[in-house]
């Protein structure tokens, strides 16, 4: 606060009176002297301001209330754009590792749901199958930064993508005072899974053959929030472990998603990777070719910048990959005109 004053600090043994007169706007405070009395080391000191004229100081609580207010004032454009259209949120790495990161994921998708929107998760669980792999004495092998999946794999990879990744993320989601049902691909042959081109090196690594939304579509529309693990099967009944950014790309096109939103470890698409600052905040699908072409989209950005691609082609809006790391980040992207990572329009 930036005003002309005088100061006067009496100090006794066990009182100090400091008498505030001011020039500024908030001379006009109070109509008569007030003292206010707080403990402070051993002794009790008064704080004496004197004005002329009755008035409200702003308290610090009340500065917090107007300001929750101007943010959900402006808040209602966003509101209203987004009030019963289909988000479909990829959700992993940093923001699955962190206790707050997740809590905040869970918040956000929980405040989303009860301003109208239609919020649909699909997750995966690299770090928590690596460490029942390695309780259970198995090494995680990678090639070409896909995991490895032989028939012992896929067993651990079910059981702890569905069994408990899962089932902890409904568990948070029902506490935070939304309804969620977990789901994996086989459930209702939401998923229908093919090998992979390189299953010869990969094993039980699947890629989405076809999406069947009909177990979805009624729990979207009665206002529950599915959350989707990323394992399918096949027309023989075979599991594949499928990657969690294009189970989240085939869903949003299958649902007529408005949105599909990437979490990342990331801060989006950088025009130059070796520059932080250089962060695009929106793109079109031939930029981002572009890009690739040139090699400014490199390693693990590449297969995620193609599911956007993939999904913006059957008609999802708009894909955004966004930073997972930044608490809040789905309501950055969702409910404020910058945003907080890339977008990506078709």
């Amino acid at each position: 606060m930036k005003m002309a004053k005088a100061l006067n600090l009496s100090p006794s043994p066990s009182t100090s009176t400091l008498s505030l007169s001011s020039s500024s706007k908030y001379s006009n405070l109070l109509k008569t002297p007030t003292t206010l009395s707080f403990p402070f080391s051993h002794h009790s000191h008064s704080l004496t301001v004197k004005s002329s004229a009755a008035a409200t100081i702003p308290t610090p609580t009340t500065s917090a209330n107007q300001f929750r207010v101007d943010i959900l004032s402006e808040s209602l454009p966003y509101i209203q754009k987004f009030r019963g259209k289909t988000i479909v949120v990829k959700y992993g790495g940093a923001a699955m590792k962190q206790p707050e990161l997740k809590a905040s994921v869970v918040s956000d998708l929980v405040l989303l749901s009860c301003v109208g929107l239609r919020p649909v998760l699909v997750h995966g669980g690299g770090p928590e199958i690596n460490h029942w792999l390695k309780l259970l004495n198995i090494e995680p092998l990678f090639h070409e930064g896909l995991r490895v999946t032989d028939a012992k794999t896929m067993e651990i990879v079910s059981m702890v993508l569905v069994g408990k990744v899962n089932k902890d993320l409904v568990s948070l989601i029902n506490k935070a005072g939304a309804t969620a049902v977990g789901l994996s691909g086989m459930d209702g042959r939401l998923l229908m899974a093919k090998p992979t081109s390189k299953s010869a090196q990969l094993g039980f690594v699947g890629e989405v053959a076809r999406v069947d939304p009909t177990i979805l579509q009624p729990l979207v529309n009665n206002g529950h929030i599915p959350v989707i693990a990323s394992v399918a099967a096949d027309e023989l009944g075979q599991s594949y472990n499928i990657n969690a950014d294009t189970v989240a790309g085939e869903v949003a096109a299958a649902l007529g998603a408005e949105k599909l939103i990437l979490l990342t470890d990331v801060a989006g698409i950088l025009e130059n990777k070796d520059d932080p600052g250089s962060l695009l905040k929106e793109i079109d699908i031939k930029g981002v070719k572009k890009l690739i072409d040139e090699k400014k989209v490199a390693g693990g950005m590449i297969p995620k910048v193609n599911c956007c691609v993939a999904s913006l082609s059957q008609g999802v809006r708009t894909a955004s990959i966004i930073d997972g790391r930044v608490q809040h980040s789905l309501l950055h992207e969702i409910m404020s005109e910058e945003g907080i990572g890339t977008m990506i329009t078709g």
